[in-house]
């Protein structure tokens, strides 16, 4: 059994910068895949981000690429996702997740789920 938690969501200026935070206890942190999904009201789950342990070979969403960077401490069983150059489209619940598949960016690779953390971006 495993726990996910996300921290630093909130509300930003276009432009602007947030690093969200996903601490994993229990069995969570040995999944080797971890990733990013959110969620926006009235759209459907989207891959943002993520990080394969074994090798740490990471991959971006295409919404992400070039301006959001994924990474892993150890450690602290943490996982980060900064993100910089913020635009109103990101605006959506961010949603880490932990598992063991086929394919990074599926949902379906993915066994554990946190509950999300709220980010919104004005204009």
């Amino acid at each position: 059994q495993g726990q996910l938690v996300e921290s630093g969501g909130g509300l930003v200026q276009a432009g602007g910068s947030l690093r969200l935070s996903c601490v994993a206890s229990g069995s969570t942190f040995s999944r080797d895949y971890m990733g990013w999904f959110r969620q926006a009201p009235g759209k459907e789950r989207e891959f943002v981000a993520a990080i394969r342990g074994s090798d740490h070979y990471t991959d971006y969403g295409d919404s992400a690429s070039g301006r959001f960077t994924i990474a892993t401490d150890n450690a602290r069983n943490t996982m980060y996702l900064q993100m910089n150059s913020l635009k109103p489209e990101d605006t959506a619940v961010y949603i880490c997740a932990a598992g063991w598949g086929d394919t990074l960016s599926s949902a379906g690779t993915y066994q554990y789920w946190g509950q999300g953390t709220q980010v919104t971006v004005f204009s």
